[in-house]
Parts: C-alpha cells; sequence; structure tokens
C-alpha cells in the first residue's frame, strides 16, 4: 500500500515538474525569430507579409482535409470577431478545397498563404495541422499550440503570450 502511494505521488510530481518547466519555457525560453516564408498566397485571397504586420498575431497552419482544423475554425472565427489578428497558412491543400472551406464556414484569416507541398514545415517546426503561433510585434515565435484551440488554450497559452507580445 505504502508503494502505489510513493508511485501515486511521484507520478503526480513528475506531472506538476513538467507542467512547470512548459510554463518556464513560455515565460523565459529565448524567443526564436519567425523564420522567413516565400510562399505564393492562397488564390482569391489577401497576401501578407510577416514582416509588415504591425503588432502581435496569430499564425495559423491549416488545411481543408483537416478534421481538428473543421472543430476549431468557430474558435478562430470568435477570435477575429473580438479583433485579433489572424493569418494563415494553407498546407498540403488544393486552392479549391481551401477556399470551399472558408466559402462555407468563414474566413477569420487577414491573410493566407498557400503551401502546397508543405516546404513551410521544416522552416516553422510544425508537426501538422492545425497548428497555430503566436509571432510578437518583433516578429519572434512566442508560443505554439500543436492541435486544435480550445477555451483552455486560449486561457493558458494563447491570450497570455499575446499580451507578451503587445507590450514588447
Amino acid at each position: 500500500m505504502q508503494a502505489i502511494r510513493l508511485a501515486a505521488l511521484l507520478a503526480v510530481l513528475a506531472l506538476a515538474g513538467m507542467l512547470g518547466w512548459r510554463v518556464y519555457q513560455d515565460h523565459h525560453a529565448p524567443r526564436e525569430p519567425l523564420p522567413e516564408l516565400t510562399l505564393a498566397p492562397l488564390a482569391g485571397q489577401a497576401a501578407f507579409d510577416p514582416a509588415d504586420i504591425e503588432g502581435a498575431y496569430l499564425l495559423n497552419v491549416w488545411g481543408s482535409w483537416c478534421a481538428p482544423c473543421r472543430i476549431e475554425h468557430p474558435v478562430l472565427m470568435a477570435l477575429r470577431a473580438e479583433g485579433y489578428a489572424i493569418y494563415g497558412i494553407n498546407w498540403r491543400d488544393h486552392p479549391d478545397d481551401a477556399n470551399a472551406f472558408l466559402a462555407e464556414l468563414g474566413n477569420p484569416y487577414a491573410g493566407i498563404m498557400q503551401d502546397v507541398n508543405g516546404a513551410s514545415a521544416q522552416a516553422l517546426a510544425i508537426s501538422g495541422a492545425p497548428e497555430t503561433l503566436v509571432i510578437s510585434a518583433e516578429g519572434e515565435v512566442l508560443t505554439r499550440w500543436p492541435g486544435p484551440l480550445t477555451a483552455d488554450v486560449l486561457r493558458n497559452r494563447i491570450y497570455p503570450a499575446l499580451d507578451r507580445g503587445a507590450r514588447r
């Protein structure tokens, strides 16, 4: 019985340590610059150049084929309605499919670049779609979230990073 309690305590301490390390990294790790991206705009959508964006913003990697992207899309629409700047990279997708997705669900993006071949994955160190990066006004990656955005992720990761990015 004592061994089970000790194992449970060690598991809780290990989990707390991992979570604490992640919070420390988000707040104290050196900020990496957003790599230069040479992508074309998604057909029919506004282009963007990260160097021209003022203030902190979200960079969201998505695809019309991606079921979790469809799940997170209402969250992105709500963020856009709240006035947050969101830019997109349509990843490994056909332009017609991407535009049909946006026509059906709405377009939260101020600008969208097209990455048909997935070339940006290595430069951005992304693992798949969806993935969202918070970029500071100085063009630094403040935090990233692999997977769909949720209310908890917004509250605990995205909003604090956007606040830090806007204050610098």
